[in-house]
């Protein structure tokens, strides 16, 4: 059953060191029992990683790898005549935003060893270069997707 009505979408305060809407929306999925500072910290130091690493502007890779992973469609389970088929949907701007930033998190979350800064990095550049466990999750969903094109006549929009 669909909501009531939609809550207003509350605006989002760019960080102060790269002036990204982006970045700031990064930190607050990064940041853990409220502790932003630390998130920030962590961010600013993949940042300079990358930096001297890729030798690039860390935003344009930041950018670049959130640009890879963003999915275009997405599966849906929808209950039709007792069973459910998984349908291909498009995927609205906002949540791509969303699942990119969520997806790259987990993925710099489950690669092991080193610092959270070293993690994150590794993974921005990886994923700026299309390649990583972000990028391979966005390809699983398009591959998911698209094996079930026969169903998306029962898409709802």
């Amino acid at each position: 059953m669909p909501r009531r009505y939609r809550p207003e979408k509350r605006p989002v305060t760019p960080d102060l060191r790269y002036n990204s809407v982006h970045v700031s929306m990064f930190v607050n999925r990064l940041m853990r029992d409220g502790k932003k500072s630390t998130a920030l910290r962590l961010l600013y130091d993949s940042f300079d990683l990358v930096e001297k690493r890729a030798k690039q502007n860390p935003l344009e890779v930041f950018d670049n790898a959130l640009k890879n992973v963003m999915p275009s469609v997405e599966v849906k389970a929808r209950r039709v005549g007792g069973s459910n088929y998984q349908v291909p949907t498009p995927v609205d701007s906002r949540r791509q935003l969303t699942l990119a930033m969520r997806w790259l998190l987990a993925a710099a979350r489950s690669r092991g060893g080193r610092s959270m800064s070293e993690k994150l990095a590794a993974e921005f550049m990886d994923a700026a270069k299309g390649q990583g466990a972000a990028v391979k999750k966005r390809d699983d969903t398009h591959r998911m997707a698209d094996a079930n094109r026969a169903f998306a006549h029962y898409a709802r929009f």
